[in-house]
């Protein structure tokens, strides 16, 4: 059986400054229990992280670029889906991307479609001048979408949200901890411990290298996770987003759907700006609106992607298909599909699917303080703000599994077989209110880490004093 000891009157001498404190090591063994939950979590995270990215810079969250042959006559939009629609029976395009061109002004990609059919969203790429389909494949069978749910569930649903939140937030305690402990001390300069003194060998320098690499990327690393947590259902959906959402007010004067521009989701993955997930949609099928196509012309694919290149639309956008008789076109451009590199460039339309009036126009400019971030962080977040961003997030991820890794190999040289090994307490040890009070206040922030928290401290606190004050026997 596995305890939480250490061998006795071993108690970590050898990484111990000169003066340990009874704070350090207390630091320390609240940094080895959040480092024992959290690394498995960290490393799913980083390494589907660099699939995502790698989805967002060398293919799309739809999957393989398909190129053609720029310039020459090219079929209308409804002929083009018309034949993405013909690859299926049965089938109906429900959505189509304009993507943007890879070279100069060429318009060099294949168009996209998104095609249900047997209730299975289908992508095909299709070549705009003779409608030829290039490639079909089911959207949950891309790489990003394994990687995004992965990510996001660990593919258990929301069991998995909610086991990805609780490591997220102990994730903001490892980092904490973790400045606490690389804390220069003893007289080091802070020179010391910026860079690493690589004439070491072994354990000391793999910890020289994890210690460093770790204040590194501190800041970038608690960015991740709180961006992260948003997303998650309960600190997430019940206490950032549900108070941070595009008010229906930005509609004002125009009917609203029952259904919120979640709908416009497919499947697990986020498609729609996190600032709109919860507003709710406008509705077709009444007189009111912003003159948007002209009046007499004739409502339909074909009619909306010519009028979304006339309001600004000139690089890649997508164009959602109304979807009951109330639903509307919308059409949509955002940093975090990719569809552009400046989050501040967000923008969506949605027009009525008779008349073709702009039901509403919602920009950046519109969200709420916390959605403005949020739009910013998300874009970041999946490394879609350019070249700088995807090799950021590569560096990032692959430090992240570096630190995962080097904190199991320093464990596993440290401490013998049998013993889990956490650094013990000194004797009668008492918790200063200062770190009480951070605790507490890192578990009403986040509610499901501080039950985690909870239940570490009632397990640490129930355990005999022999297993985790220094200088006891064990038997």
């Amino acid at each position: 059986m596995v305890q939480v000891l250490t061998r006795p009157g071993e108690g970590l001498a050898s990484d111990r400054p000169s003066a340990m404190t009874g704070l350090y090591r207390a630091v320390w063994r609240w940094h080895f229990y959040a480092g024992l939950v959290v690394a498995p979590f960290l490393l799913v995270l980083a390494v589907t992280g660099l699939i995502m990215v790698y989805g967002n810079s060398i293919e799309t969250f739809l999957g393989k670029k398909y190129h053609v042959s720029p310039g020459g006559e090219r079929l209308s939009v409804v002929q083009q889906a018309l034949a993405a629609e013909a690859v299926f029976p049965d089938s109906m395009v429900t959505m189509f991307v304009s993507p943007a061109p890879d070279q100069g002004t060429g318009d060099d990609r294949a168009s996209v479609f998104l095609v249900n059919a047997d209730n299975v969203d289908y992508v095909v790429s299709v070549d705009p001048h003779d409608g030829k389909v290039l490639g079909t494949i089911a959207k949950n069978a891309t790489w990003f979408y394994w990687a995004d749910k992965i990510h996001g569930t660990l593919l258990i649903g929301d069991l998995g949200d909610r086991l990805q939140e609780v490591a997220a937030g102990l994730g903001i305690v490892l980092i904490l901890s973790g400045l606490y402990l690389w804390w220069p001390r003893s007289g080091k300069s802070f020179a010391r411990v910026l860079v690493p003194n690589l004439a070491l060998k072994g354990r000391r320098l793999i910890k020289e290298l994890h210690v460093t690499a770790g204040f590194y990327i501190s800041v970038v690393l608690l960015f991740f996770l709180v961006s992260g947590l948003a997303w998650t259902g309960i600190w997430g959906a019940k206490l950032v987003q549900a108070w941070s959402t595009l008010p229906p007010a930005k509609m004002a004067d125009v009917p609203l759907s029952d259904k919120t521009h979640a709908s416009l989701n497919h499947g697990p993955l986020k498609e729609v700006p996190w600032a709109l997930e919860e507003t709710p949609l406008p509705a077709s099928g009444s007189s009111a609106g912003a003159p948007g196509i002209p009046e007499g012309e004739p409502v339909n694919l074909n009619t909306v992607a010519a009028f979304a290149k006339t309001i600004g639309f000139t690089q890649q956008f997508r164009i959602n298909l109304p979807s009951g008789d109330d639903g509307v076109y919308t059409i949509s451009a955002d940093s975090m599909d990719a569809d552009t590199n400046n989050p501040m460039g967000d923008h969506t339309v949605h027009l009525d699917q008779y008349t073709g009036k702009i039901l509403a126009d919602i920009r950046f400019a519109d969200y709420s303080l916390a959605g403005k971030a949020m739009a910013v962080g998300i874009a970041l977040h999946e490394g879609t703000m350019g070249l700088w961003n995807t090799l950021l997030n590569t560096a990032y991820c692959l430090t992240v599994i570096f630190l995962v890794l080097s904190g199991i190999v320093m464990w596993w040289l440290r401490w013998p077989a049998g013993v889990l090994g956490a650094p013990r307490y000194p004797r009668d040890y008492h918790i200063p209110r200062a770190i009480l009070c951070i605790a507490v206040a890192v578990s009403l922030a986040f509610p499901l880490t501080g039950i985690a928290i909870v239940t570490f401290a009632l397990i640490d606190f129930l355990l005999p004093k022999r297993f985790k004050e220094a200088g006891f026997q064990h038997g």
